[in-house]
């Protein structure tokens, strides 16, 4: 295995192509070196964009997942922030937003970079909100962007929602996780109303060494690193 691991606090330190990064089980990814949180697929306004369809959803996710990502920018403190594309849940998003929600994430970015990387389902950057929009973000051996790409190597994504399942003792157990090989990581879904998709499906085919794979499962209050070999389908 090619992933060197340590326990910080409940969170989990690995190596990315080289690079330091600390799975938080938020489902947050923090670059120590460069100060750096980076976030995916936060999903905002998911509950407005269902209700827009005739399909009425409790609207509370976008502040539920502004608070968890408050949380983890209390206590981790970033000097800037990625947010790896599909930072809302539709292109209108950022725009239907209420003026309360607006006025937390403008909190939240106050006093540090913001980057927003164009997702599938934001393919344009947010209606009046600051930070930079980019279709991809490199920082020291590592590229950021939302949809992973086959064959790249140094690349931090989302867009998959990865989920691991184990079975231990005929308990079978399910959470969202990092996917990683050491050479590359599909981050999980960090919005309050995104599932998963199990990291041995096919849509996860070739993007990871079988023998290096492994998945950072994200538990109530720590990460638990998984070995490929331990997933079931």
């Amino acid at each position: 295995m090619n992933v060197l691991e340590r326990v910080v606090w409940d969170a989990i330190e690995i190596t990315v192509a080289g690079e330091r990064a600390i799975c938080d089980p938020s489902g947050a990814l923090f670059l120590p070196a460069d100060g750096v949180l980076v976030v995916s697929d936060l999903h905002l306004e998911t509950g407005s964009s269902y209700a827009r369809r005739g399909s009425f959803l409790p609207p509370y996710d976008t502040m539920a997942t502004l608070r968890r990502l408050q949380t983890v920018i209390a206590r981790l403190q970033p000097s800037a922030v990625i947010s790896l594309g599909d930072s809302f849940h539709d292109a209108g998003g950022s725009g239907r937003m209420p003026e309360i929600f607006r006025d937390h994430l403008l909190a939240l970015m106050g006093g540090r970079d913001w980057f927003w990387v164009a997702g599938n389902h934001d393919p344009v950057p947010p209606e009046g909100l600051p930070g930079r929009s980019v279709s991809e973000l490199a920082l020291g051996s590592l590229v950021f962007r939302h949809e992973p790409l086959r064959g790249a190597e140094g690349e931090i994504a989302g867009h998959l929602h990865p989920g691991a399942r184990i079975v231990q003792r005929g308990r079978s157990v399910r959470r969202a996780c990092f996917a990683c090989d050491g050479a590359r990581m599909v981050m999980p879904a960090f919005g309050s109303l995104t599932g998963t998709l199990n990291v041995l499906d096919r849509a996860f085919a070739g993007l990871f060494s079988p023998d290096s794979l492994m998945a950072y499962m994200l538990g109530q209050d720590r990460v638990y690193p998984i070995s490929g070999g331990q997933l079931r389908a």
